[in-house]
């Protein structure tokens, strides 16, 4: 007979007894002889009292109550083994264990026989009695699972919270996790500890729970199957699945219990952690470098507050170290500049104005030799009349030129913009290709613009670009482009364009050398306007095949002429005198004073005055208008009049003596002046002249009232106290005269 299966405790005792728990199901494994043929009222048992004196007697004297026999099945095809099923009966109180014997008979009215082998022999042991109560192991049971489901979800929950995200959650969340993450934050330091103090914590309730199951069970199969089934659904699922999501509050909840065992397991976890921070080095922590930054960026964008402009933002500050002016920059073809020894005129400040740029710069001889920069704010004070040079305005502000090599980095880039040198760089490189030596190439312009640009990852247009992006070059859709011909007056436009240099050089000149120009007589400031006025300069082009044609006369022996020349550039031949002398002159060289002198017509603001007084302003200007002597005698006096002589008074009408005459108030040149070259020349009519002299006057004389034709003369002491006036009438007067101040002078 051989020990199969039980439902309670069995086992083979060291003696090679079977022994079984009572109150138990027991199936035993018989062999011997034609097995099929028994039936369970064949077999039984017996009480013995020993295992050594059962071998003296086979009898069976009285059959147990204690073990029945309730069937034999799965017999053998050979008859020879079957499995026997036993049910064990609880003992008596004061009995804790009983031996049986196996007994057995040949038929139902046969004697029954006792077998005397240590095979056949059974021992009913007492059941171990229950330390606790059934209630109280049930409930043991169910903390130590709540313990091992807190175990495991802290170890989830406690170790996945960073140290370095506990400080950030403190600084920047909401009160509620700012304080959580206070109370987490001083254990989490000591990871290794807080670690080996959680893994121990779980073993040993996981191992309890095991033993304490098996005792309430009774099966070792059973309990395992279910401290198994127990652990992993409510153990590490359902607490893993809950800390890995709120693992914040959970850890900050359970921080008592967690301190607890932390102090329970102090003598085993605390030395395992200190090895495990010698071997293994501090805990390191998560730190993000610029592409997981990014990478975590746009990953999370589904879930983050964050809009797209944000987060472009932030991927361009990023990105900010990872790329080169090269990479933004605007191509040198592409790049307004201008050259160094333009004219500030209005045409190339109407240019400067419809580029829209605020900082230009200034190449000579070829663009990729850049010189200085042009700041728009720089022309405030220049008057695109006065034609002023480029480099006077250069030279003045002296702007430094900021060079940058191809691979300085954005951020470098951007440092040095906020120092206030420059907002514009010019960058450049080392060109070693080819043979010769190496040079500076210039491949572009960065501004400050470009590299915000590239942070924000956006384009700034303000109400001057003509392109969105200056590398693509994709214009502007609907831009209106400005046009500064409106501020153009098309009126004072040179016709013939000459250099300022040569314009001032002619303003002197008239100003300090021929009497009727002179600063007593009309201002420098309306004779600057008079030489701007249309067609006061003029150009003469030469025909080398026809010397003597006609348009090559500046002026014509005994023809009538009401101009003044002077002469600019060129060469002139000058024929005067009965007999005929001829002699050739050049530049500022002048002719015509007493044409300008010569008996001026009445302006046409006086028509409206009273013949007496249109008499009285005639004569102050015959005498204020002195001609010039040019003698013919004095040949130098035709071109560089004496000063001494300039100086006196000379009469309005010419004498015999001199080149010209006046005839019924009309100047008749005596002499010839034709030209041999190509000529730049000045040529101010008598009606221009005389336009002059009355701006000039009213200029000199605020209070000039010509719509009541009084006169203001240089003497004042010889004028009359003037009748004084209220403050409505002086108010009437100031506007007059400057409306007619504006008008006078809007007509030069």
């Amino acid at each position: 007979m051989r020990l199969t299966s039980c439902s309670k405790s069995c086992e083979i005792n060291t003696d090679g007894i079977i022994s079984v728990s009572e109150g138990s199901t027991v199936n035993l494994r018989l062999y011997g002889q034609g097995l099929n043929s028994f039936s369970s009222n064949l077999i039984s048992f017996t009480e013995v009292d020993n295992a050594e004196t059962f071998h003296n007697s086979t009898e069976c004297p009285e059959l147990t109550k204690d073990l029945v026999v309730q069937k034999l099945v799965n017999v053998s095809r050979g008859d020879t083994s079957g499995m026997l099923v036993v049910l064990t009966k609880f003992l008596r109180r004061s009995e804790n264990t009983k031996l049986y014997a196996l007994c057995t008979r040949a038929g139902v009215d046969r004697p029954w026989q006792r077998w005397t082998d240590k095979d056949s022999l059974l021992l009913m042991v007492e059941e171990a009695g229950r330390l606790l109560p059934l209630w109280l192991h049930v409930l043991i049971i169910m903390v130590l699972l709540g313990l091992s489901g807190i175990f495991s979800g802290l170890n989830l929950g406690l170790m996945a919270l960073d140290p370095m995200e506990l400080r950030i959650v403190q600084n920047c969340g909401t009160q509620k996790e700012r304080r959580y993450a206070r109370k987490i934050e001083p254990i989490r330091r000591k990871g290794n500890y807080l670690l080996c103090s959680l893994l121990l914590g779980n073993v040993l309730v996981n191992t309890s729970l095991t033993i304490l199951l098996d005792n309430l069970i009774g099966s070792g199969l059973v309990a395992v199957a279910s401290s198994t089934i127990g652990i992993v659904i409510f153990g590490e699922i359902v607490p893993q699945a809950l800390c890995s999501r709120h693992g914040l509050a959970v850890g900050a909840n359970t921080i008592i219990l967690t301190k607890f065992f932390m102090l329970i397991t102090f003598p085993l976890s605390y030395p395992i952690s200190k090895l495990l921070d010698f071997f293994l080095g501090q805990e390191i922590r998560t730190v993000y470098n610029r592409e997981k930054l990014m990478e975590m960026l746009k990953v999370t964008e589904p879930y983050n507050d964050l809009v797209k402009e944000e987060l472009n933002m932030i991927q361009g500050a990023l990105e900010l170290r990872t790329k080169t002016v090269e990479d933004i920059m605007t191509q040198l073809q592409d790049c307004f500049m201008i050259r160094s020894d333009a004219i500030l005129d209005f045409n190339t400040m109407s240019e400067i104005m419809e580029s829209g740029y605020t900082r230009i710069p200034v190449f000579e001889d070829e663009q990729s030799n850049i010189v200085d920069i042009l700041y728009v704010k720089d022309l405030a004070f220049v008057d695109p009349d006065d034609c002023t040079p480029l480099k006077t305005i250069t030279r003045f502000y002296n702007h430094p030129v900021h060079f940058v090599f191809h691979d300085t980095k954005l951020d470098a880039m951007l440092e040095e913009f906020k120092k206030g040198k420059s907002h514009l760089a010019i960058v450049q490189k080392v060109n070693n290709e080819g043979e010769g030596d190496p040079f500076y190439e210039v491949l572009g312009l960065v501004t400050l613009e470009d590299v915000i640009e590239e942070i924000i990852k956006s384009e700034i247009l303000d109400e001057s670009d003509m392109y969105t992006d200056n590398r693509s070059r994709k214009r502007v859709s609907e831009k209106n482009k400005r046009d500064f011909s409106a501020f153009k007056d098309a009126d004072n436009e040179l016709k013939v364009k000459i250099s300022p240099q040569l314009l001032l050089a002619a303003h002197r000149f008239l100003s300090t050398e021929v009497p009727q120009f002179s600063p007593s007589l009309i201002s420098e400031k309306i004779l600057l306007r008079l030489l701007k006025y249309p067609d006061v300069i003029q150009e003469l082009k030469f025909d080398e095949h026809n010397k003597h044609y006609v348009r090559h006369y500046l002026y014509t022996r005994n023809k009538p002429a009401d101009y003044f020349v002077l002469i600019l550039q060129g060469k002139v031949e000058v024929e005067a005198g009965k007999e005929n002398m001829k002699f050739e002159t050049g530049a500022f060289s002048y002719y015509g004073t007493m044409a300008l002198s010569s008996a001026p017509s009445v302006p046409s603001t006086l028509v409206g005055c009273p013949p007496g007084k249109r008499n009285s302003l005639l004569s102050w200007l015959s005498d204020r208008s002195p001609s010039h002597p040019t003698a013919l005698s004095r040949s130098a006096s035709l071109s560089y009049p004496d000063r001494s002589e300039t100086a006196s008074t000379v009469p309005l009408a010419g004498s015999s003596n001199q080149f010209g005459s006046s005839i019924l108030g009309q100047y008749i040149s005596d002499f010839s002046v034709r030209a041999l070259m190509d000529l730049q020349y000045i040529k101010i009519t008598r009606q221009q002249y005389q336009n002059g002299l009355l701006a000039s006057r009213m200029e000199n004389c605020p209070q000039f009232p010509l719509d009541g034709c009084t006169l203001c003369t240089e003497n004042s002491a010889d004028k009359a106290e003037p009748p004084p006036a209220d403050e409505t009438t002086n108010l009437l007067n100031e506007r007059n005269s400057l409306l007619h101040r504006t008008s006078h002078e809007s007509a030069i």
